[in-house]
């Protein structure tokens, strides 16, 4: 009986546990600016996810300043009226439905 030839991977693998992740690229400056419009952000919010109503700050959930517009989408950078509050959960699923519209998936 013949023998079956072994084929080699058409996918190369990556060993993890020497790979290391590339640092995440902004253009954003976290500067004096960005933290202002932050707090504006959140303040604005009352220190409370716009979308579900978790409360941050001491003893709550991490909050975001995110950006309605998106700035990869020619959304304003500092202007407060752009941002809204919101919680990991709800900025986690806006990201990721925005990257789907942007892509063409959505």
């Amino acid at each position: 009986m013949a023998k079956l030839a072994t084929l080699r991977p058409s996918i190369p693998t990556l060993d993890t546990r020497i790979a290391r992740v590339p640092p995440k690229e902004t253009d954003l400056d976290r500067g004096p600016e960005h933290k202002a419009w932050r707090l504006a952000v959140l303040n604005k919010a009352g220190w409370k996810c716009e979308d579900c109503g978790k409360h941050g700050g001491r003893g709550g959930v991490k909050l975001y300043a995110d950006h309605i517009v998106e700035r990869k989408d020619g959304g304003a950078l500092l202007d407060p009226r752009n941002g809204r509050c919101r919680c990991a959960s709800c900025h986690t699923k806006k990201t990721v439905r925005e990257r789907a519209r942007r892509l063409g998936l959505a």
